[in-house]
């Protein structure tokens, strides 16, 4: 009787079978249930600046479903104002933002793509800030465009937006998220990169 395998996702197998010793020797972490794991990743875009009274631009709308489609493989949720916010010029039940969130394979595939294929392709790029975590050991920063992923044909669009990447662990602090993501390749900038700027 054969059984099925399961191709498990590069950086999820790196976790599992090179990072966790180390966390675990790192932190004084007695169990391998007590090593953290990401449990999802959020991509929003915000889309209240292009807002024409109170209704969503259609090409700029769809620019935004076609990049967040395209790089997650799923499609976006909007969401929409939850109260009216007079300096803002928004209304309740207006469209302030797509967003998807992403699990298992598609998360880990997403990530993968982001750090070695996407960064990269930033301008002038030293690095993300390594102090944007919560007090759980989220971690969450901006792309400015949609260009710097590979498979974003920008002749196909007329507009571009940036987005906001929350990735999301579960049972985690900010010194162990660091660490993780630091293994897994994940480009923060360096202190002396930073007293150059």
């Amino acid at each position: 009787m054969m059984v099925a395998q399961t191709n498990t996702p590069r950086l999820q197998a790196k976790l599992r079978d090179e990072i966790s010793p180390k966390l675990m020797q790192e932190f004084g972490l007695k169990n391998p249930h007590q090593v953290p794991t990401l449990e999802k990743i959020v991509v929003n875009v915000g889309v209240g600046k292009h807002l024409e009274n109170q209704k969503l631009k259609p090409e700029f709308r769809d620019t935004v479903i076609s990049t967040l489609t395209t790089i997650s493989g799923q499609r976006p949720v909007m969401v929409k104002a939850r109260k009216s916010v007079a300096n803002f010029k928004v209304r309740e039940g207006a469209p302030s933002a797509f967003m998807v969130t992403m699990r298992r394979e598609r998360m880990w595939s997403f990530l993968d793509r982001l750090i070695n294929l996407a960064m990269p392709r930033i301008k002038d790029f030293r690095g993300v800030n390594d102090s944007a975590f919560d007090s759980n050991g989220n971690y969450s920063f901006g792309l400015t465009e949609q260009a710097v992923w590979p498979e974003i044909n920008m002749a196909n669009f007329s507009h571009t937006h940036g987005m906001n990447i929350n990735i999301v662990f579960d049972q985690s602090t900010p010194a162990i998220s660091k660490m993780l993501l630091t293994e897994l390749g994940f480009p923060f900038s360096r202190k002396d990169d930073d007293l150059r700027r």
